[in-house]
């Protein structure tokens, strides 16, 4: 069994109302050396929650940057080129845009990708 971390992505149209929708899983997972995000977009939802100023070709991009942060190399950005924990541990600051992500939580598992598509089908789906 290995340690794994993971945290939660949210959209929060109105940071005011700290209302979100969970929209996908980012998980880490140090002894694969693994780090991958799994997303969601479901439009109808994000719309009804947000209203109809939402941007939905923004927030795509958005999520679509935490993908590329993820694996890394220069399609990442300078941040895509720090380790694999560092990566993790910036894209799961706090912060307070559109995409914010849930506190990180520990777990054990055998197969990260597994987990990742395990914790997508509980939390997002």
């Amino acid at each position: 069994m290995h340690l794994f971390e993971y945290a939660v992505l949210r959209v929060v149209p109105r940071v005011e109302r700290e209302e979100f929708l969970n929209v996908g899983v980012i998980l880490y997972c140090s002894a694969q050396g693994f780090l991958q995000t799994r997303c969601h977009l479901p439009e109808a939802r994000l719309q009804a929650l947000a209203g109809p100023g939402l941007d939905l070709d923004d927030l795509r991009a958005r999520l679509q940057a935490f993908e590329r942060i993820c694996g890394g190399r220069r399609e990442g950005g300078p941040i895509g080129q720090l380790a694999v924990a560092s990566r993790f541990r910036w894209l799961t600051a706090m912060r307070s845009t559109i995409v914010q992500t849930s506190p990180v939580h520990p777990g054990l598992c055998e197969d990260a990708a597994a987990m990742l598509d395990r914790l997508y089908e509980q939390l997002v789906v």
